[in-house]
């Protein structure tokens, strides 16, 4: 079974396809190991399309039970038919917002305050992550994923990222045993 994680940064995709890897046979991947080159600091330089689906596709492919967290809206058709099971988090943006801001502390913490370009790339990332309900935004968002969710090939779950993660596991648990009865 393959499963997507998908929505807004901060709405808990990674968290929840982490928790799911702990207490199933699924394999975890996420897509910013995918998007992103290894650099210190972290996030600074994406790696081609290309080269990033190659990787992906070998590591999706690799393990029966994948759940992968993260938007793949850009990353190509082949996609949209991939999975069993498509999980959209979504989360009010305030709170959404607050957990990026700690986040970014706890991910560079004094460097956001001597490193002059670690605080210009956190600013970016935040006034990035904070368009995600802007109708008019070009970039990832709401609407973006709204219109992408008619296309998914699978069936949609659709969590509240402020449900507390062990009722959301739960919910994504039932999917799956669920799709495995189906699939005997």
């Amino acid at each position: 079974m393959k499963i997507l994680l998908f929505g807004a940064s901060g709405s808990g995709t990674t968290t929840l396809g982490k928790e799911i890897e702990k207490r199933t046979d699924f394999r975890h991947l996420d897509v910013d190991d995918y998007y992103w080159k290894r650099t210190t600091p972290p996030y600074r330089e994406k790696i081609p399309l290309a080269e990033r689906n190659e990787n992906l596709k070998a590591d999706f492919n690799a393990s029966a039970n994948v759940v992968l967290s993260g938007s793949m809206v850009s990353w190509g058709k082949e996609w949209e038919t991939a999975f069993d099971l498509a999980v959209f988090i979504r989360l009010e943006n305030n709170e959404r917002m607050r957990r990026l801001k700690k986040r970014e502390a706890q991910r560079y913490g004094e460097k956001l305050l001597t490193d002059e370009k670690t605080r210009q790339n956190s600013v970016a990332f935040l006034e990035w992550a904070a368009q995600y309900e802007n109708p008019d935004f070009e970039g990832r968002s709401l609407k973006l994923h709204q219109a992408w969710m008619t296309i998914l090939r699978c069936k949609i779950l659709i969590l509240n990222g402020k449900t507390d993660l062990n009722d959301n596991v739960e919910k994504v648990l039932t999917e799956i045993t669920s799709y495995r009865k189906r699939n005997l």
